[in-house]
């Protein structure tokens, strides 16, 4: 699927980790979507990502996790262990979808709108890594934040709270 092919970031249809088809628009606020890896060095930001959840989320906004096994086998489990590690390991309480491609040309098509938008840097293309964050706005406006980027960066809470009503 080419990328001019594809609707609006928000209404692009992906499985959560139980196999029903969700898109972004059911969500009201912002959304940051992450890929995410439980054996990655920086698993630690699934505590970062659960508190910017509990901290914002009854304001509409909202993580997704994207689970993704392209970076090193960094997520060999199955939906199962996934699930169960994010839970009992993090508290996790945000939703962790279907496990997913997000580079290459089996990448998810969520992923292939998502990667149109350039970094800080101006940077666009291919999933760094792990933990590679994208907020997307009700407009659809979308900010790439890099997998170092830890997700409590005042850049990155500031989006967020800029994006959220008062």
């Amino acid at each position: 699927m080419d990328t001019t092919d594809l609707p609006p970031v928000r209404e692009i249809p992906f499985a959560d980790a139980s196999g029903a088809e969700r898109t972004l628009s059911e969500f009201d606020g912002p959304v940051l979507v992450v890929n995410v890896a439980s054996k990655c060095g920086l698993a630690p930001q699934y505590e970062q990502l659960e508190e910017l959840q509990r901290t914002y989320g009854d304001r509409g906004f909202q993580v997704v996790g994207f689970p993704c096994n392209q970076f090193m086998g960094q997520e060999p489990g199955s939906m199962e262990q996934i699930l169960e590690y994010c839970s009992t390991t993090w508290g996790v309480t945000f939703p962790v979808n279907d496990k997913i491609k997000v580079n290459g040309p089996k990448a998810h098509p969520l992923y292939k709108a998502l990667k149109k938008t350039p970094d800080s840097h101006g940077k666009a293309g291919r999933v760094a890594w792990n933990f590679e964050k994208f907020l997307v706005l009700p407009d659809g406006t979308v900010t790439r934040f890099r997998p170092t980027q830890k997700p409590d960066d005042p850049e990155i809470v500031w989006r967020i709270e800029a994006a959220l009503p008062r």
